[in-house]
């Protein structure tokens, strides 16, 4: 991302290259790819860099819009403070995902369970296991889930 500046404030963002026209003179939009840092600059141009210091997983927080400002000869993108979702949404959600992802993994396998309550042709003890795992390992997640008492925990 690229920011213009006119007289000491930002006028103008490009989020890709796109011709330009400053003042009188039109520039193409290979500007942003062969013209160096310092190029650009003399037209008013600067690359943008980010400050993510108060950025957080938007899964789990709601960030302020980004708010850029220049000074020293830098454009800068910055956040404020994140506030936490809801805590028992997040917990519902994470849960559910769990379950999502262990129904996937049981999927391919309920074949076997099918046969075996249509015909009662026994389940490889293998496969047994591994179903009882993913059911095991889903159950201790979604218990250390509502375990937590903050968003951060989670």
């Amino acid at each position: 991302m690229w920011a213009l500046v006119e007289s000491g404030s930002i006028t103008a963002t490009y989020n890709q290259p796109k011709a330009i026209q400053i003042g009188d003179i039109k520039y193409p939009s290979n500007i942003f790819s062969l013209w160096s840092s310092s190029e650009l600059e003399a037209i008013g141009i600067y690359e943008v860099v980010y400050d993510r210091t108060n950025f957080k997983d938007e899964h789990y927080y709601t960030n302020t819009p980004e708010t850029l400002t220049f000074a020293s000869n830098t454009v800068t993108a910055s956040w404020g403070t994140a506030t936490a979702k809801n805590l028992d949404d997040l917990k519902t959600t994470c849960k559910k995902d769990i379950d999502e992802k262990a129904y996937t993994l049981l999927e391919s396998s309920d074949w076997m369970v099918v046969r075996n309550a249509e015909s009662s042709k026994a389940i490889p003890s293998d496969w047994l296991d591994y179903r009882i795992d993913v059911r095991s390992t889903a159950s201790d997640m979604k218990d250390k889930i509502d375990a937590v008492s903050d968003v951060d925990a989670l």
